[in-house]
């Protein structure tokens, strides 16, 4: 099998790929990863999912990132679970509805007043009414995950199977160029021929996959947003949070309720910024984020959204953050207009596209694998 792409989605694919007895050779352009694969909140997130095929996926990726995690400890995979807390009465209105969903039960749905906030996170020491705890969701580490997973398959087996020996060739600095039945040609002249090719573009609209993007580009956009991390934080967060602004991203908060929520204060619906928190293994603080979809993006970021998560984590937490490390911008690519949860196509005989996973990517990558070779 030849994988085209370094991100968690090709890098996902070369995990199921070694499960079912391929060898790998795995392709990417940069020395290493550097797109929204690296650039996120390394959230295993299942709270927030859309009912039905979405959230069935999300539940079988979280399954499959702590069976992956056992053989791979360098992810950073831990079951921290997430909190989403209402600072207003109308955001703890639409957390009670989403609490008594028919699917509650498989988000692993608690609401929790504050006390009971405190109790499962006690870094929480700020003013809020309450929150939704969601057992199901789960943190792994982006900056190191990706190289984790490949020290797996570049070893001698993987949980789950009775694969062992080596099978996996990991070639960084190798951009495809040119695509043909059963195989891809690297910048360098080199051909690679397996019985599956797997193009994980990412939001790369252009290059080897543009031509076969081009009918169906109106059916894909790609989204920016913007990110920070901060020095370590002198305690435990022990779970990732976020703030009620997140119920008008995520559609599993799409409850009669939703629409009592009002205006987003002009610098969060300027950005369309949501507050997400998650402590990473180090103890800095990666917070965010924010969207934006009209291109062409801005090669500069935004220091007002800044001020205004940084406010919001501040007023949660009850305190200062620390002093912040590194800001930065990242752009993912997503489904629009259609009920997919990702674009997968066949563009020549052994060779299949698969990209456009959105916000679910980090999620969803194993199951989105997966599923490429089911029948």
């Amino acid at each position: 099998m030849v994988i085209v792409g370094g991100g968690v989605l090709g890098t996902m694919h070369a995990v199921m790929a070694r499960r079912r007895g391929f060898s790998v050779v795995h392709l990417e352009r940069e020395p290493e990863a550097r797109g929204a694969s690296v650039r996120n909140f390394g959230l295993v997130w299942v709270s927030g999912r859309r009912a039905g095929p979405e959230l069935a996926l999300a539940l079988r990726a979280r399954e499959l990132w702590e069976e992956i995690a056992a053989s791979a400890p360098g992810t950073g995979f831990r079951p921290a679970g997430s909190l989403t807390l209402a600072t207003r009465e109308a955001e703890l209105r639409v957390l009670g509805e989403a609490a008594e969903l028919p699917d509650a039960k498989q988000r692993d749905f608690e609401l929790l007043d504050p006390d009971g906030v405190r109790a499962v996170n006690p870094a929480l020491r700020g003013e809020f009414l309450g929150g939704l705890y969601c057992r199901a969701d789960a943190i792994v580490e982006p900056r190191v995950a990706l190289p984790a997973l490949r020290s797996m398959l570049a070893s001698t087996g993987l949980a789950n199977t009775a694969l062992a020996g080596p099978g996996y060739e990991w070639l960084p600095g190798r951009e495809a160029v040119e695509v043909v039945a059963h195989g891809v040609r690297d910048q360098r002249g080199r051909w690679y021929r397996g019985d599956l090719v797997v193009l994980c573009t990412g939001a790369n609209f252009t290059g080897v996959a543009g031509p076969h993007l081009a009918a169906t580009v109106h059916h894909l956009r790609r989204v920016r947003l913007q990110m920070m991390q901060t020095a370590p934080f002198p305690e435990s967060l022990t779970t990732s949070v976020a703030d009620g602004d997140s119920l008008r991203y995520y559609p599993a908060y799409d409850v009669p309720s939703l629409a009592l929520l009002g205006p987003q204060t002009p610098v969060a619906a300027a950005s369309r910024a949501q507050l997400l928190l998650v402590q990473r293994a180090d103890g800095g603080l990666t917070i965010g984020d924010t969207h934006s979809y009209d291109e062409p993006f801005a090669f500069d970021v935004d220091e007002e959204p800044y001020d205004h998560l940084r406010a919001r984590a501040e007023a949660l937490l009850g305190r200062p953050l620390p002093r912040v490390l590194r800001r930065w911008a990242g752009v993912y690519s997503e489904v629009t207009g259609t009920s997919d949860l990702y674009h997968r196509s066949v563009v020549a005989p052994g060779v299949v596209l698969v990209t456009g996973p959105g916000g679910r990517g980090m999620t969803c990558s194993p199951a989105i694998a997966e599923e490429t070779f089911l029948p």
